[in-house]
């Protein structure tokens, strides 16, 4: 049995939330009661750092945010674009994994969405938890891998499924690349879900072999190919989950539905959990509570409009996103 619980007693439906008129909110029944997140809008990778937690990467800037479970402001602050090298341009992150006290980090690999390249979301990069004071912080480590494409694409366990001319497309085009979801395997390799292309219908995920050598200078070793049937959907978020996996699968491009799906990580078909209703989540970060039973899954609110406006061309101080938590048993 799977219940969405409240994360906040708020009393208040989302849409009032986000500034509509409460004669305009949907029934309570219909959207689950979640908890707000300031400071940005676009939550597109998270993971725990203890209890209380989280860190979370946004695909509209190259800056990680700390926040507590409870909601509100960020508590600290990482940027990033000068390790990256990516100048004023985000890098599009969109996957995160923690292995000890590193957490690894994805960008998405497409075009933008005209089809343009961007090297800039070329990137495969890491940091170290750096514990002391109220709340840890993190030291960019190594040098952020640009060579993971090329190595997709040259890889022969990969080869007939297109990948090359995924590339030349934008990421939400019919047959393009995107990158969305990483986890950690328990022997510490890292898997790489993709939100597109699809092959037959199913979702892509790639292992990569060598985590720690990428980040220290070594090419990508590319290992076991997986294909999940998600419904015809793309992953949006993946995450070791106790001796399996999760998986929020969304669609490849903009419109259609979301689901959640267990994954045992081998050779049998994803299991649609039940009884998960995100309503006008747009789920894209997944991540368990350190110390509990919870599973956190945080929207990526950009496009949400808030007096007509998206939320991501809305000041800093305006900007927010959501989060709820589910009980999977």
């Amino acid at each position: 049995m799977t219940d969405v619980r409240r994360l906040i007693g708020l009393g208040l439906a989302t849409a009032w939330l986000w500034g509509a008129a409460p004669a305009a909110a949907a029934p309570a029944a219909a959207e689950p009661e979640s908890r707000l997140f300031t400071g940005m809008c676009d939550a597109s990778a998270a993971v725990p750092i203890d209890a209380g937690h989280f860190v979370v990467a946004s695909d509209e800037d190259n800056v990680l945010r700390v926040y507590a479970l409870s909601g509100g402001a960020p508590t600290a602050t990482v940027p990033l674009a000068g390790f990256l090298k990516t100048g004023t341009r985000e890098s599009d992150l969109e996957g995160a994994a923690r292995i000890g006290d590193r957490i690894y980090w994805i960008a998405s690999h497409g075009r933008n969405s005209s089809g343009k390249l961007r090297t800039e979301r070329q990137r495969l990069f890491a940091t170290d938890i750096v514990p002391g004071g109220a709340t840890a912080t993190f030291q960019p480590v190594g040098t952020p891998s640009t060579g993971l494409l090329p190595a997709l694409v040259a890889a022969p366990a990969l080869q007939g499924f297109g990948l090359d001319a995924a590339a030349e497309r934008a990421p939400e085009a019919e047959g393009g690349l995107n990158i969305e979801g990483l986890a950690a395997t328990p022997d510490g390799r890292l898997l790489v879900g993709f939100r597109n292309p699809l092959i037959g219908g199913k979702a892509l995920v790639v292992t990569l072999d060598n985590p720690a050598g990428i980040v220290a200078g070594a090419a990508p070793a590319i290992g076991a190919v997986a294909l999940v049937a998600l419904g015809g959907r793309g992953i949006r978020s993946l995450e070791r989950i106790g001796d399996g996996y999760l998986i929020v699968a969304g669609p490849t491009a903009d419109a259609g539905s979301f689901a959640l799906y267990r994954w045992s990580g081998g050779a049998a078909d994803p299991v649609a959990v039940p009884g998960v209703d995100f309503g006008t989540l747009r789920p894209e970060a997944l991540f368990a509570t350190a110390g509990s039973s919870e599973i956190q899954i945080l929207s990526d609110d950009g496009g949400v409009k808030v007096g007509g406006v998206e939320c991501k061309s809305l000041p800093v101080a305006q900007q927010r996103f959501r989060g709820i938590a589910v009980t999977v048993n």
